[in-house]
């Protein structure tokens, strides 16, 4: 099996380098990458939960600092860190609803039933909260009487009770684990089959002979509209081009040979042509709490014009996509420069190029940004793999996937002697 910290480092470099194309594939490597560590992890009997959960801290913080801009990658590390907490409180409740069940159980007379504690509703619910903090779990369960736990009938006596105690443990310690790869996997085939479950609610949205507008290329938006055109939906793509990179192009040469109506068109055309489109649908970079997108360079613009004519503007993410930070929080890092060489050939314009003596620094500047900010108050609608949704409910169904205290990605200090 495979050093964890040389897969690690070999997605560490991935990031670093850009070699990784597109948020959905950053998702999905980034949760597999997990599953790895976690399936490999050695966690101690007491506090299984607090140890897994310290490993995954340690390995997103890198991931994180590796590349900022990818916000995917911290998403995927944040709802790892929610499925670990959620699968741990749902042992711990098991286990204590269990030993509760236990204490008043029909089968044993009055008496044995003054014997044996039984467990408050104030205490399940202190112990819910206490858990992933000291003591934990099996701490409570080792200082419970003898009394409070389902009698042996086995005949070997405290060598019997001993090792059942010590199988228990490794029981539990596997079952954590074994639930918590088991919710990761299905995290991985949510972020697989985002995309499909996005198009299933095409139909829904476009309807006959209408003009849709869209920016750049995105796999979510291209299956979208193809699954509207199996349906038997006749409707006419604008596709702007997207520059300076230019996906549109491939966006719209992906349209026809799917056999759907396309005009690409400039981007500074857009305001031309927006009173001839019904519905701009674009997807998105990433989604923040506060329901702002952000998404390539350009489509502010669109939402602009979008606004201008009552146009609605409709933004597709996969669930992967949902941050739970906000634009402001210092975490973030909303845009990144691309080359210059994507506007302007170097040879052409070495001329302006030059430094000038007296100031030390050249005459023409070149900014590409990669990124636009388009706030909440521009998007009419969210189709996520979950449904649709306005801007105002995102905050909500965000705070479904994520645990307050895994906002801020950061290991816990080393204390000397």
């Amino acid at each position: 099996m495979p050093d964890t910290q040389a897969l690690v480092n070999e997605f560490l470099n991935k990031l670093k380098k850009r070699k990784i194309e597109g948020s959905q594939a950053t998702a999905r490597q980034t949760a597999e990458l997990l599953r790895s560590v976690i399936s490999q992890q050695r966690v101690p009997y007491t506090n299984q939960a607090g140890a897994l959960i310290d490993a995954m801290k340690v390995v997103g913080e890198q991931l994180i600092a590796a590349n900022p801009v990818e916000l995917a990658v911290g998403n995927i590390v944040r709802r790892v860190l929610h499925i670990i907490r959620e699968e741990d409180l749902s042992l711990t409740s098991a286990a204590i609803s269990g030993m509760n069940f236990s204490s008043v159980s029909d089968d044993d007379d009055d008496g044995d039933r003054d014997d044996r504690p039984v467990l408050s509703a104030a205490a399940v619910a202190a112990a819910a909260r206490s858990t992933l903090r000291p003591p934990s779990l099996h701490t409570l369960l080792e200082d419970m009487p003898d009394s409070a736990a389902v009698p042996h009938t086995s005949s070997s006596g405290g060598d019997s009770e001993g090792k059942s105690k010590s199988a228990d443990k490794s029981t539990i310690t596997r079952k954590l684990k074994h639930d918590v790869i088991e919710a990761v996997n299905e995290l991985i085939q949510d972020i697989t089959t985002c995309h499909e479950q996005i198009a299933e609610q095409a139909v829904e949205h476009i309807h006959q002979n209408e003009v849709i507008l869209t920016l750049g290329s995105s796999r979510t938006v291209l299956e979208f509209l193809c699954a509207a055109k199996e349906k038997k939906r006749s409707f006419r793509v604008f596709v702007a081009e997207g520059a300076p990179r230019y996906q549109g192009h491939l966006l719209a040469k992906e349209l026809v040979a799917r056999g759907l109506q396309t005009t690409l068109i400039t981007d500074s055309a857009v305001f031309a042509m927006i009173s001839r489109v019904n519905m701009v649908i674009v997807g998105a970079h990433v989604v923040m709490a506060n329901g702002g997108v952000i998404a390539p360079v350009g489509l502010n613009m669109v939402a602009l014009a979008a606004q201008k004519h009552a146009v609605p503007f409709v933004v597709l993410a996969g669930s992967h996509k949902l941050c739970p930070l906000y634009p402001h929080n210092p975490e973030v890092l909303l845009n990144e420069l691309r080359s210059p060489s994507e506007l302007l050939d170097f040879g052409e314009f070495s001329d302006c190029m030059d430094f000038r003596s007296d100031t030390g620094s050249p005459l023409l500047h070149v900014v590409n940004p990669t990124f636009d900010y388009v706030p909440p108050k521009l998007v009419s609608l969210f189709i996520t793999d979950t449904g649709g949704h306005n801007p105002s409910y995102m905050y909500r169904l965000i705070a479904d996937y994520y645990s307050a205290d895994d906002l801020v990605i950061q290991r816990k200090p080393t204390t000397g002697n």
